[in-house]
């Protein structure tokens, strides 16, 4: 095993050097939570008639163990629905874990369920405007769940976008509690990935039926589970294993198994195994999980993963609430020494499934230990030291067991060793210049079209540019500019719809690239997108003084985002745009979240509402025009 790799120590000390008042804040209120419940379990504190409400609904043994104040009390937070199809398996969870908890001495109770909204449905709908925003309302119900003072530990139910950051977030408000996710698991493959892309193609392009369409989407999202790409969902299930959070091998194990079972009620026992009354290992607060190091952990094993953009927004919060601040730059940093080592569509054609089977996560945390691009040192809730998850699950006469991860890939088109990887480094770029500074995922975008230097044509929705796309518009070369996408504008919606399209012109030989303050998450693709641009245009950031015609290099490679105007004639146009007002932007019940949209800040810094402890303020960007308000 190497010694750390000196990149990943410089960015961690500066991680750490960076965030020491709000790291040290964040510890002194889990430090005064804790020393609040130092006598016992929670629910020892409460007042007779607070605890009898706390156990009136229970019978049996589970009413002796609260009412006698003995054992642990355990919180089940969940994102279950059924209408969606990785979450349905979520409903049978409550009680498996209610039964395993009660076998090791606890007592779990269902204490609240949290919105699960699905942005496959929302693509390119009002609803979608809603979607980022659902991630800090999914804390605030995490953090009403948890407000009841009756429990010693979490156990949090959920797999998709939003969702499991969301329920971390709320999570580590009450840092001083040991949190536990139980993931659902993918669904079995389907169709595979780049056949339901050629007909998303050939649709967009007018080739294809409507039925031909529904028949590959429905043959491709078929059964209960996670869908099966690496977008979003997946990328959680990933880098909160990694990060430590979740049991070892848990993240991809198919729902409906005896295998999946079988985790689901280990989970409940190892929580009361680490809770503070638990009389297990030890006591393992979420605080202590999510430090500094396994914050860069996540990154790293997005980065070897070829994961979603999303979590450049997402950790950024996650770290925020838990006291750190993490910067793009540091992403930046670490992608420059994280070689990449997976191809799962859309970065290659094969699925989750696929990467489980050739070693999985198991194969990839060994792999980057080994290379030093890991912090080994580090708690878990499976215990202390990442080298815990090496390993993989398997069932031995019905037990639980784990065994070492295969020492080599199963497959190398799908998971590669450190000696050959995909690309030499993490595929993640930030670009920077006088239009602000943005993400490019080049995952998988091939090196010929990293940089593009065409004329800009500007859209303030994803329905013009449709229209424009349908009506030859776009046939040449051509940097798409869709803005007024950002939080503060629309709650910045993902923009995956657009990506068939653009496709096709890329296909018919055109230079075409995007730039966008809006998201275009895991699922983008072969063409370059500048996304996540900051200032967004809503605050008056460069993107509101584009013109048509305008011409605008996107590098890759160097790194730049610029339009080639002179910044006196920037300067003096005025902005343009349309953002909906707070009288139109309403329906599908948006004039809720306006007080959320009022709030919002820059997606550098997460696009959360909530505001860290000790937080220095957003620092101003240089060289661009605009800024917060």
């Amino acid at each position: 095993m190497r010694p750390l790799h000196p990149v990943i120590a410089e960015v961690t000390a500066r991680i750490a050097a960076r965030s020491e008042n709000s790291r040290g804040a964040y510890l002194s209120r889990v430090s005064d939570a804790r020393a609040a419940t130092a006598d016992g379990p929670a629910r020892a504190g409460l007042g007779c008639g607070n605890l009898a409400h706390g156990f009136a609904a229970c019978s049996g043994p589970d009413r002796l163990t609260l009412r006698g104040r003995q054992g642990p009390g355990i919180a089940i937070v969940s994102a279950y629905n059924d209408l969606l199809s990785a979450h349905q398996p979520l409903g049978e969870f409550p009680d498996q874990l209610k039964e395993a908890t009660r076998r090791a001495g606890g007592v779990a109770r269902f204490a609240g369920g949290v919105p699960a909204m699905c942005d496959g449905i929302t693509q390119g709908r009002a609803g979608m405007e809603l979607s980022l925003f659902s991630r800090d309302v999914i804390a605030m119900a995490t953090g009403v769940a948890l407000a009841h003072d009756m429990f010693d530990g979490t156990l949090l139910l959920g797999v998709c976008d939003k969702i499991v950051p969301g329920l971390l977030i709320g999570a580590l408000s009450f840092g001083h509690l040991p949190a536990i996710l139980v993931p659902a698991g993918p669904m079995p493959s389907g169709l595979p990935n780049k056949d339901k892309a050629r007909v998303r193609q050939l649709y967009a392009q007018g080739s294809a039926t409507r039925e031909e369409l529904l028949e590959a989407e429905s043959a491709s999202y078929h059964s209960p589970g996670t869908c099966t790409f690496y977008g979003t969902a997946n990328s959680n299930q990933l880098v909160l294993e990694v990060m430590g959070l979740q049991l070892p091998g848990a993240a991809f194990v198919q729902p409906n198994t005896p295998l999946r079972r079988a985790l689901t009620e280990r989970a409940a026992r190892r929580i009361v195994e680490i809770s503070p009354v638990g009389g297990g290992e030890g006591y393992t607060p979420v605080a202590e999980v999510v430090d500094e190091r396994s914050i860069v952990n996540g990154v790293v094993a997005l980065l070897a993963s070829g994961g979603s953009t999303n979590h450049t927004l997402h950790l950024v919060a996650i770290a925020s609430a838990a006291g750190i601040e993490l910067t793009w730059d540091d992403f930046a940093d670490l992608s420059s020494v994280v070689p990449l080592l997976a191809s799962i569509y859309p970065n290659g054609s094969a699925d989750i499934n696929h990467f489980h089977a050739a070693g999985g996560v198991p194969f990839l945390v060994a792999t980057l230990l080994d290379a030093g691009l890991l912090h080994g040192d580090v708690r878990t809730v499976a215990g202390t030291g990442l080298h815990r998850y090496r390993a993989e699950p398997v069932l031995r006469d019905g037990e639980l067991t784990w065994r070492e991860a295969p020492s080599r890939s199963l497959d190398e088109n799908v998971l590669r060793p450190i000696d050959r990887p995909f690309a030499p480094d993490g595929g993640l770029r930030m670009l920077r210049g006088n239009l602000g500074r943005a993400v490019l995922k080049v995952s998988a975008v091939s090196p010929r079209h990293r940089l593009v230097y065409a004329p800009a044509r500007v859209f303030d929705s994803q329905q013009d540019f449709q229209l424009a796309f349908r009506a030859g518009e776009l046939n040449r070369d051509v940097v798409v500019v869709l803005r007024q996408q950002g939080p503060r504008a629309n709650g910045m919606p993902e923009l995956h719809g657009l990506t068939p399209a653009l496709s096709s012109l890329l296909d018919a030989g055109h230079r075409v690239a995007l730039v966008t303050d809006g998201r275009m998450s895991g699922a983008s693709g072969k063409v370059p997108a500048a996304i996540h641009v900051t200032p967004e245009a809503a605050v008056g950031g460069p993107l509101a003084r584009v013109a048509d015609g305008d011409l605008i290099r996107v590098d890759a490679d160097s790194g730049e985002l610029e339009v080639d105007v002179a910044a006196a004639t920037l300067a003096s146009r005025a902005p343009s745009g349309s953002v909906p007002g707070e009288d139109e932007w309403v329906g599908t019940g948006r004039e809720l979240f306006a007080a959320l949209r009022r709030c919002v800040g820059p997606a550098e810094r997460g696009a959360s509402v909530f505001a860290p402890v000790g937080a220095r303020p957003h620092p101003a960007i240089a060289g661009v025009t605009g800024g917060l308000t």
